[in-house]
C-alpha cells in the first residue's frame, strides 16, 4: 500500500484565496484592510526569513504588515515598548512575537504582554489555559497545530475516539496540537526523547504527529498500516545530489513511511504553507472583532 499524499500547499491556497476575498470584504467595509504586527528580536536567520515570508503572504492577500525588527543585544524594555506600540496601534489587528527570542528576554512576560484580543499567535497564556480546559475555547489556537488539524481533517482522518501519538512536547506544536487532540474526542499520548519503547507506542497510533526536531528519525517500520501521518519536521540535511548541496527532510522517513501509512504529509509541501495560512486565518478573525467591538 501506498498512502495518499497530504497536499498541504495546495489547502493552503484554496484556503489563502477565501481569506482575501474576506479581506476585500473587510476594506471596503471599514476602508482600511487587516493588518498584522510582527516582533522580531535577534539574529536568528530561519525567524528573519520567517518574518518576511508572512510579510509577503500579508500582501498576497491584501493586508497591511508591520514588523519592529530588534537585534539581538535588544533589552526586554525595548521588546515590550515594541509590543506596546502594536497592542495601541488600530491598523494592527493581530501581532506575533517570533520566537525564539535572545536568552536576555522574557519569553513569557513578552507573550503576555500581547493583547488578548490581538494574540493571533494564540500563545498568550490565557489562550493557551482555555484550550487545556475542558468547556473553554480560546480566542485563538497556534497557527501549526491548528494546520495540523485542518490538514487531519482534510484527509478525512476520524479523530474521535483514535489513538493519536504526538511525538514532541514543545510549547509551539507538541504540547497545543496534544490539547486540540483532545478537545477532537482522540485518546492522546504524548512521547518526547525520554519515552521508552517510542517505536511501539507509535505503532499503536491511528493518527501520528511528528514534532521532535530530528531528521527522519521516525522510520516507517514504526507506523500502523493505514494510519495518518501529519509531519510537523523542518530538518537540513547534506545531500551532494542537489544543486544547493543540502536538502529539508521531515521528522519522518517518507520513503518508508509512505509504505504504510494510509495518508501522509510531505517535507517541504505539507504543515509548511499552513503555518502562515493559519496566522493569516487568525489575523482575519481579529480584524472582524474588533472592528465590531
Amino acid at each position: 500500500m501506498t498512502a495518499a499524499i497530504i497536499d498541504g500547499a495546495a489547502i493552503a491556497e484554496r484556503m489563502r484565496a477565501e481569506i482575501a476575498r474576506d479581506a476585500a470584504r473587510f476594506t471596503a467595509q471599514y476602508g482600511t484592510p487587516p493588518g498584522l504586527g510582527a516582533v522580531l528580536a535577534g539574529d536568528n536567520p530561519a525567524s528573519a526569513q520567517y518574518v518576511r515570508m508572512k510579510r509577503r503572504a500579508c500582501e498576497q492577500v491584501g493586508f497591511t504588515s508591520t514588523a519592529h525588527m530588534l537585534d539581538a543585544s535588544s533589552t526586554q524594555e525595548q521588546v515590550d515598548d515594541a509590543i506596546r506600540r502594536l497592542n495601541d496601534d488600530p491598523a494592527v489587528h493581530g501581532i506575533l512575537v517570533q520566537l525564539p527570542l535572545p536568552p536576555q528576554i522574557d519569553e513569557e512576560r513578552a507573550l503576555r504582554l500581547v493583547s488578548l484580543d490581538k494574540d493571533v499567535d494564540g500563545f498568550h497564556p490565557i489562550n493557551i489555559g482555555m484550550l487545556g480546559m475542558k468547556g473553554r475555547e480560546p480566542l485563538f489556537t497556534p497557527a501549526t497545530p491548528t494546520g495540523c488539524m485542518v490538514l487531519l481533517r482534510e484527509s478525512g482522518a476520524v479523530l474521535e475516539g483514535a489513538n493519536a501519538v504526538v511525538v514532541g512536547r514543545s510549547n509551539i506544536v507538541g504540547l497545543p496540537v496534544a490539547l486540540m487532540l483532545m478537545k477532537a474526542n482522540a485518546t492522546v499520548t504524548v512521547c518526547h526523547s525520554r519515552t521508552r519503547d517510542l517505536p511501539d507506542i507509535v505503532r499503536r497510533a491511528d493518527i501520528v504527529i511528528a514534532a521532535i526536531g530530528r531528521a527522519e528519525y521516525i522510520k516507517g517500520s514504526w507506523i500502523k498500516p493505514g494510519a495518518t501521518v501529519i509531519d510537523v519536521g523542518t530538518n537540513k540535511i547534506a545531500d551532494p545530489n542537489t544543486e544547493k548541496g543540502y536538502r529539508y527532510v521531515g521528522d519522518v522517513e517518507f520513503a518508508t513511511a509512505k509504505e504504510a501509512a494510509g495518508a501522509i504529509t510531505k517535507v517541504p509541501g505539507g504543515v509548511g504553507p499552513m503555518t502562515i495560512t493559519m496566522l493569516l486565518q487568525n489575523t482575519m478573525k481579529a480584524a472582524w472583532r474588533l472592528a465590531s467591538a
